[in-house]
């Protein structure tokens, strides 16, 4: 039977130090923080990305679309939890799935992973840009973009501890705002007599559950936070606990708010006729609350954008430290820490570099593409608390059938189905994104003539 990794204990003097020293990140987040940038990388706002998309894809049942979702994220998120006990380590999907199946599973579960992880930044970056556009058309969106890059750049690369104090002022506009949108909302509704059960029914124009699975495929990249705090595991005050901790509580607490927040904007505008699909949230605020709102929106919505690129490119960055440290990726490039700052700042330069896409991608290919690389990596972790707890360490008795066995599973068939829900564009770009994996992976082992390099859980 194998034994649970145990990591290294920190010292006073590892502690206290400024700087990373042998390659390793500063245990500085406790669940406080992680659950924070959890909820920072969810954004509370992210309701708005795609409202007006699944809107009109559900017929008027984003708050259905939710509850779905959020039933299957808690599943996932509790595979998550149970696997970042196990492998308190930098790289979450990738390093689960590596030690549970091995390298070569473990670097495509990456691989698909960083598909998600790479477009996140972007669509931040993307949103930012329409509706700062929108607010402001006399300077061009693009450079609205180009600027954001610039400024999460280098609040990346200061260090952790920057992200974690600017995560603060980013939820607190975030909440000012929800507060007086909700306000708004409901009484838009009992002014208007609205029906409340109108955003679990739908408006009409599209009837069956296919549709309604499709918007739940979609909106898997809200719940896009809970898989970036395992990322910080190595960064994590006693990381066995206190991940596996946030982890749940930013998950479900994030879940609950979007349906929430979906269920008062139907409420709040019953319609799915927008100016325009992509920025569909100003006109349900402008709506409910006015033009005085719809600027507090915008601001806190840019506010969300921020906080969201700068945590998911702290979190790509940090699989892609991982993914250099062991060697599948090349190790004098990506699995390097700077000395000054203790952050992988090559790395960071490079998700910069890519995020410039946002430039000329569209908001629903984007969206697609991150629910895309997000199912088959929490399809992935699934599987791997099977692998690991159930048939590796023999856990299978009583209780543990169910915690290690039959709750897995339903997380795997889940996320699986929702998969199938995304549309034949999806697959094809996707499929490509896995095909270049199975390129690189045959390349690093030479014709796959020599074993995948693995993680080494002594560094």
């Amino acid at each position: 039977m194998s034994q649970e990794p145990i990591p290294p204990a920190p010292t006073p003097a590892t502690e206290a130090t400024a700087q990373v020293t042998a390659g390793r990140f500063r245990r500085v987040l406790g669940v406080p923080s992680l659950v924070l940038f959890g909820l920072v990388y969810m954004v509370p706002l992210t309701v708005f990305t795609t409202y007006g998309i699944v809107t009109q894809l559900t017929g008027g049942r984003v708050a259905s679309a939710y509850i779905i979702t959020l039933v299957v994220m808690i599943f996932t998120a509790r595979s998550y939890a149970r696997m970042s006990v196990a492998y308190p380590f930098a790289g979450s999907a990738y390093a689960y799935t590596q030690q549970s199946f091995g390298g070569a599973v473990g670097f495509l579960a990456g691989w698909a992973l960083l598909l998600d992880y790479l477009f996140l930044p972007m669509i931040n970056y993307l949103v930012l840009g329409l509706y700062m556009g929108a607010s402001f058309p006399g300077i061009p969106s693009w450079l609205w973009v180009v600027g954001a890059i610039a400024i999460v750049t280098v609040l990346n690369i200061v260090g952790i501890v920057s992200i974690a104090r600017a995560n603060f002022v980013i939820i607190f506009v975030q909440v000012v705002f929800i507060a007086l949108f909700l306000a708004f909302a409901f009484a838009a509704a009992a002014g208007n007599g609205v029906d409340p059960l109108a955003p679990f029914a739908g408006d009409g124009t599209v009837d069956g559950l296919a549709p309604l699975f499709s918007g739940a495929a979609i909106l898997c990249l809200s719940f896009l936070g809970f898989d970036s705090v395992s990322t910080l595991s190595e960064e994590a005050k006693d990381p066995t606990r206190t991940v596996p901790r946030a982890i749940m509580i930013a998950t479900i607490s994030a879940g609950l708010l979007f349906i929430l927040l979906a269920y008062a904007a139907q409420v709040g505008f019953p319609s799915n006729d927008f100016a325009s699909v992509d920025t569909a949230s100003i006109d349900v605020v402008t709506a409910v609350g006015g033009q005085l709102l719809a600027s507090l929106f915008v601001a806190g919505y840019v506010a969300g954008c921020l906080g969201s690129a700068l945590t998911s490119q702290a979190s790509v960055s940090r699989i892609l430290f991982a993914m250099g440290r062991d060697g599948v990726l090349p190790r004098a490039v990506f699995g390097r820490l700077n000395k000054r700052y203790g952050t992988p700042v090559v790395a960071i330069l490079i998700v910069s570099a890519v995020s410039l896409l946002a430039l000329v991608f569209d908001l629903t290919l984007l969206s697609e593409m991150i629910s895309f690389g997000a199912l088959i990596a929490f399809s992935a972790v699934n599987l791997s608390v099977i692998k690991h707890y159930f048939i590796d360490r023999g856990e299978r008795a009583g209780i543990l059938l169910l915690r290690n066995l039959i709750l897995p599973l339903i997380g795997f068939g889940l996320t699986m189905w929702l998969w199938t829900s995304l549309s034949g564009r999806t697959f094809i770009v996707g499929l490509s994104w896995l095909a270049l994996g199975v390129v690189i992976l045959a390349i690093v082992t030479r014709g796959f003539r020599r074993p995948t390099p693995k993680l080494d859980l002594k560094e």
